[in-house]
C-alpha cells in the first residue's frame, strides 16, 4: 500500500541517515518501525487487561509467607 505522511524535518533526516546506515529503503525502515510499534502496543494492551483482572481480584497471600517475602526484600541489593 502506498501512502503519504508528514513528519518533522529532523525526524525525516534521522530516518534517512538510519536507512542508509542499515542499507534498507525508506519504505522498509518505516514499515519495520510501524510493525514494532504496533507489536509493543499489543503487548501493552495485554498487560493492561491483566492488570485489570488482578485489580478486581487481588491475590491472597498467607501472612507468614508475606512476612518472609518482606524480610527477603530487605536483604536484596536494589
Amino acid at each position: 500500500m502506498k501512502t503519504a505522511i508528514s513528519v518533522p524535518d529532523d525526524l525525516f533526516r534521522r530516518a534517512e541517515e538510519t536507512a542508509r546506515r542499515l542499507r534498507v529503503s525508506r519504505s522498509e525502515l518505516y514499515a519495520k518501525a510501524i510493525a514494532e510499534f504496533l507489536q509493543r502496543q499489543q503487548g501493552n494492551a495485554i498487560t493492561e487487561r491483566l492488570n485489570g483482572v488482578y485489580a478486581r481480584h487481588p491475590a491472597k497471600v498467607e501472612s507468614g509467607l508475606h512476612r518472609a517475602q518482606l524480610k527477603s526484600l530487605a536483604k536484596d541489593d536494589w
